[in-house]
């Protein structure tokens, strides 16, 4: 059953194209810090806030991130975990997500027996997402015992993408890496668009107006940034990557 926030992402997607979604990492901030962020993405025009990280952050700090932007930010905020302790029960919905192609059966599917209960009693609505690390991957890759894929082996991507949608994963992920030198190159959107039929959303070195173009024009229906709004130039930062993805929409 797709459920609130899920439809909320695929009704912007099906009316303005590729949207944009803010990644904040709570080890970085504090909740003030936190909420200034997702408050100016929000203005500059962000559609949801993803909240989490590749590394280790306590629950209770998770919690304070999560209800400080919930209390004055009009946005779904959807948790973004890297294990079972970046569960909160005040988030919107959580990326139910798999590395598909993590050689640790924990990231695949052990983490996700151990948080599925805790998701459920939170209320969150879970969404299906396979997720997938590619080019050199950075700390998410290194923690999640991935392999990533090489940017010029995208028919290895294309491959792990349609066998998640197979297995009844309703969003993919092509995730280059937080801080990653470049991002995913636009023949391997390409051809993972091309190979599936569920939401695509890319991640992972994406910095400038011209990388957003170049991710939207190639069929990413999600951009996501996170480094980019970590420091004082939020607005400018999410302005020119919308700005981006906007003139991306139009070589569609």
């Amino acid at each position: 059953m797709i459920g609130a926030i899920e439809q909320y992402l695929i009704n912007k997607i099906s009316s303005e194209g590729t949207i944009h979604i803010t990644l904040i990492d709570p080890e970085k901030v504090t909740p003030s810090q936190a909420l200034a962020i997702a408050e100016t993405a929000r203005a500059s025009g962000t559609s949801a806030i993803m909240v989490g990280g590749s590394t280790f952050i306590s629950t209770n700090h998770l919690d304070s991130v999560v209800r400080a932007i919930k209390r004055e930010v009009k946005l779904p905020v959807i948790l973004f975990p890297n294990n079972v302790t970046a569960i909160s029960r005040y988030a919107d919905a959580i990326w139910f997500m798999s590395l598909l192609n993590s050689t640790d059966p924990y990231f695949i599917i052990g983490a996700h027996v151990l948080g599925a209960l805790l998701v459920k009693k939170y209320r969150l609505e879970p969404i299906p997402m396979g997720y997938i690390i590619v080019g050199e991957g950075g700390t998410a890759g290194i923690v999640g015992k991935a392999i990533p894929i090489p940017y010029d082996k995208p028919e290895l991507a294309a491959a792990h993408a349609l066998a998640g949608q197979y297995l009844g994963m309703r969003f993919i992920y092509l995730e280059a890496g937080s801080g990653a030198k470049s991002p995913v190159p636009r023949e391997m959107i390409r051809m993972v668009k091309q190979s599936i039929d569920v939401p695509l959303i890319v991640g992972g070195g994406i910095k400038s107006k011209d990388q957003a173009e170049a991710a939207t024009s190639a069929g990413a229906d999600i951009i996501v940034t996170g480094n980019v709004v970590e420091n004082n130039q939020v607005k400018d930062k999410v302005s020119e990557i919308v700005e981006g993805i906007k003139r991306g929409k139009s070589r569609v």
